[in-house]
């Protein structure tokens, strides 16, 4: 395991005082690895959703397991068939899905088949019922509407047997768990639930249900953390505020170490606060205090106490989501072992204009406002906090660090951005 030092030196251009974006992503490649196994437990397909695959899932059957009908219609040899031509059938049975018809054929002979049931033998082809004229157990199917093969889906089309139908660090979708049990399989191995424990630090939060003071604000930071760390999977040990004070900082450092498997703070990173956070950080572990080139997220700590693995977060709630889904959430998808996630991309109108400040800070190549129109995206930027900056991630790491746009100091009403 590389010590925080270690891995800095290796990293050209390293200046935790100016950190662009890149450096970020490159750095914490090398201070987070994924759990080591054995660390995979077997669950109900039921109870697997958003878990993350152990091991790949090779297919025991083929899906589907035979040729069977994709519609509604009359199964027929394309044999019959005649360029040009109508062809006339003959109705001889019905085949249901569920089971197998059993009957002989004769050439000109067809079978009444439903969606799902199993092709007949010696039957290859499928006229919609709505493309066919019956007259009682005569089928006239026009020319030009169906061609040899038409609407039989074939065995193993979708899966064949023995091919790998999930691969491992893939997170089970309900589309997933959908797909594990067409396959008969009751239950499934997924990784453990990564534990993360999380806290806000300062004398001027308040926790929900205190009465307002002066100069103080209410912990918003922790429940959008735990929202964060919820929707992506993980084991949430919440530990409350923790006040200014060096013992209490201690222990409850101490106890989220010993509980989890990375820790996340809140606010106390920043240039000017009470430095009890930062030095209690500095006392218990092997931490990186930085000024990354983004903004929101400008201050930010990384390191590790004991066997975790620390995010020391800014305090501003805007901050604090831009931080965790530009950096956080993809180190604790690695340590998780799960497969980079793209996160959605939609473009979002300004519902009014809006004032920004100049200045030479950058952004995420892979987070850029919208060029084109040079507005901000999303909801309500008048909201205390919110709207800084409109952002956008895919869940990889950041590759690279691009220049924001030429400063304006007005965002034009009704522009479109990323978000």
């Amino acid at each position: 395991m590389k010590s925080i030092d270690e891995i800095a030196a290796a990293l050209a251009g390293y200046d935790p005082q100016a950190l662009s974006v890149e450096q970020v992503g490159s750095f914490l490649r090398e201070l987070v690895t994924p759990l080591p196994p054995p660390q995979a437990q077997s669950l109900p397909v039921f109870d697997a959703l958003d878990r993350i695959l152990a091991e790949d899932i090779l297919s025991p059957i083929s899906v589907p397991p035979h040729d069977n009908s994709a519609m509604d219609g009359y199964a027929f040899d394309s044999q019959s068939l005649r360029e040009g031509q109508a062809l006339q059938l003959r109705v001889v049975g019905t085949a249901l899905a569920g089971k197998a018809w059993q009957g002989q054929l004769a050439p000109g002979d067809c079978v009444k088949i439903m969606t799902g049931a199993i092709m007949p033998a010696g039957l290859d082809t499928v006229v919609p019922q709505e493309f066919a004229q019956v007259d009682g157990d005569t089928v006239h199917v026009p020319a030009g509407v169906v061609r040899a093969g038409d609407n039989r889906r074939l065995c193993g089309e979708d899966l064949m047997q023995g091919r790998p139908a999930l691969q491992a660090g893939t997170r089970l979708s309900p589309a997933a768990l959908g797909l594990i049990a067409s396959l008969g399989l009751p239950e499934v191995r997924v990784r453990r639930r990564l534990r993360v424990a999380y806290f806000s630090t300062g004398d001027e939060i308040l926790s929900l249900g205190e009465s307002p003071r002066e100069g103080a604000v209410y912990d918003s930071n922790r429940y959008t953390v735990y929202g964060l760390l919820t929707r992506l999977g993980c084991e949430v040990v919440d530990l409350g505020v923790v006040r200014d004070d060096p013992v209490a900082l201690e222990a409850t450092f101490r106890d989220a170490a010993a509980r989890a498997d990375a820790i996340i703070t809140s606010g106390g990173v920043s240039v000017g606060e009470a430095d009890f956070t930062k030095a209690m950080m500095r006392q218990l572990g092997d931490v990186a205090f930085w000024k990354i080139a983004m903004r929101p997220g400008r201050p930010m700590a990384v390191g590790r106490i004991g066997s975790s693995v620390l995010f020391g977060l800014p305090g501003n709630p805007v901050a604090v989501m831009v931080t965790f889904l530009a950096f956080v959430r993809p180190a604790l998808l690695c340590m998780m072992g799960a497969r980079a996630e793209a996160l959605p991309v939609l473009r979002a109108k300004s519902l009014q204009a809006l004032r920004k400040k100049t200045g030479p800070h950058r952004i995420p190549a892979r987070h850029r406002l919208a060029r084109r129109t040079g507005a901000m995206g999303g909801p309500d930027h008048r909201q205390p906090g919110l709207g800084r900056a409109a952002l956008h991630g895919r869940g990889q790491w950041p590759d690279r660090a691009a220049p924001r746009p030429r400063p304006r100091r007005r965002w034009r009403l009704g522009g479109c951005a990323g978000v």
